[in-house]
C-alpha cells in the first residue's frame, strides 16, 4: 500500500512537471499581436504671391501647391513580434509617399519602411532592412511633427537608409548606432559604393535634456562623394514649454564632368523650435530657420524662414493653420510669370488623423 500511494505521488509529480514545461513551452512559442498604426492628412496652401506655375513658391518638400485642396498621405503601419526577433511593414499613398520614395518612381504607393530586427540581448539590436533616416528633427510622418509644412534641412538631407545597423545599449541614457547601407535614399542598386551611418544619443537622468550626434558618409556613385554631421538636442523646460534645436552640416564633392576632377560645396543650417502648450488642446510652435548656402549648391545661397504654426487637438485629429515666411539671398519666388521676387509669405491650413 506504501509502495502504491509512491508510485501514485511520483506519477503526480511527474504529471505536473510535464504540464509546467508545455505551459512553458507555450508561453514561449506564443506569437504578440500584430500592431496597426497609420494616418491620413490633407491641406489647403496659399501663396500671397498666388503663383500659377509649379514649384508654387514652395522650395521645401510636400507642400509644392498653391490655392488647392491636396491629399497628403494614407498611412499604414504594421510591427509584430516573437521573441527576440520582430518585423515593420511601413506603407504610404499619396503625394507625400511618392516624394519621399522619389529614387522608387512611378508610384504613388510607397515603401516608407520595410526592416526586421534581432536582439540577442538587451545591449544590442540589429536592423536589416529600409528605415528613415536618423538625421535632423523632422519626420515624414506628419502627426510627429508640430509643424506641416518641412524645413530646409530637411527637404535636402537624407529621407531613408537601406542595409544593416546595430544599436548599442551603452548604459544608463545613453547608446550608439553604427551602419552600413546603400547610397541615400536608394533602396536598390546593385554593385554601387556603401554609405557609413552613425548616432551617438545621451540625455539627462530626467529625460529633459535629450542629445543626438548624427553622421552619414561615403561614396554616392563615381561621381559623388557626401558627408553629413548633424546635431539634435531637445530640452523640457516644463510640462507647457520645451525647446528643440537642429544644427547641421553637408559636404558634397561631384565631378560633373566625369573626368576625374571634383569640385567641393559646403551648405550648412540650423533651425530653433520653441514649444508652447497652454492647454491640452491647443499648441504653438515658432520655427526659426537659417540655411548658409554660399556655393549655392541647393540654389538657395541663403536663405530665412521663420514658420508659426498653431495645434488644434480633438481627439486624434490636429488641426494645424500655419503662417509662413521664405527670404531667400537670390530672386526664387514668382510675383507673375515673368517678375521674381527674393522672398514670400503663405498661409497653410492642415488636418492630420492618427490612430
Amino acid at each position: 500500500m506504501k509502495m502504491k500511494k509512491i508510485m501514485i505521488l511520483a506519477a503526480g509529480i511527474t504529471a505536473a512537471q510535464f504540464a509546467f514545461a508545455q505551459a512553458t513551452d507555450s508561453k514561449k512559442k506564443i506569437s504578440q499581436p500584430v500592431i496597426i498604426t497609420g494616418s491620413v492628412d490633407g491641406y489647403y496652401r496659399y501663396d500671397f504671391h498666388n503663383p500659377k506655375t509649379a514649384s508654387y513658391n514652395s522650395l521645401t518638400s510636400f507642400t509644392r501647391s498653391s490655392n488647392s485642396f491636396e491629399l497628403g498621405m494614407a498611412s499604414l503601419r504594421a510591427d509584430h513580434s516573437f521573441g527576440k526577433v520582430s518585423a515593420t511593414v511601413d506603407l504610404g499613398f499619396g503625394k507625400r509617399a511618392e516624394e519621399f520614395a522619389y529614387n522608387d518612381a512611378n508610384t504613388r504607393l510607397a515603401i516608407k519602411q520595410l526592416y526586421v530586427t534581432y536582439a540577442p540581448s538587451s545591449v544590442i539590436k540589429f536592423t536589416l532592412g529600409t528605415w528613415g533616416t536618423h538625421i535632423g528633427y523632422e519626420v515624414l510622418d506628419p502627426y510627429l511633427n508640430r509643424n506641416y509644412s518641412m524645413s530646409y534641412m530637411f527637404t535636402n538631407g537624407p529621407f531613408t537608409h537601406t542595409g544593416l545597423k546595430a544599436d548599442i545599449n551603452l548604459g544608463g541614457k545613453s547608446a550608439l548606432m553604427v551602419g552600413i547601407s546603400n547610397p541615400i535614399d536608394f533602396r536598390s542598386v546593385p554593385a554601387a559604393p556603401k554609405t557609413f551611418i552613425a548616432q551617438f544619443s545621451t540625455g539627462s537622468k530626467n529625460d529633459k535634456l535629450k542629445v543626438y550626434l548624427n553622421f552619414a558618409g561615403g561614396k554616392q556613385t563615381d561621381y559623388k562623394k557626401l558627408i553629413q554631421a548633424d546635431i539634435v538636442a531637445t530640452y523640457s523646460v516644463c510640462s507647457q514649454f520645451s525647446i528643440g534645436i537642429n544644427g547641421t552640416m553637408q559636404s558634397v564633392k561631384t565631378d560633373i564632368d566625369s573626368n576625374g576632377t571634383f569640385n567641393k560645396s559646403n551648405w550648412s543650417g540650423i533651425a530653433l523650435y520653441l514649444n508652447y502648450d497652454p492647454a491640452t488642446w491647443v499648441g504653438l510652435t515658432l520655427r526659426g530657420e537659417y540655411i548658409s548656402d554660399k556655393d549655392a549648391y541647393l540654389g538657395l545661397k541663403n536663405a530665412f524662414a521663420p514658420t508659426l504654426s498653431a495645434n488644434f487637438k480633438i481627439d486624434n485629429l490636429t488641426i494645424i493653420p500655419e503662417f509662413r515666411f521664405d527670404r531667400t539671398g537670390n530672386s526664387l519666388f514668382y510675383k507673375n510669370a515673368t517678375a521674381t521676387s527674393k522672398s514670400t509669405g503663405s498661409f497653410l491650413l492642415a488636418a492630420v488623423y492618427h490612430f
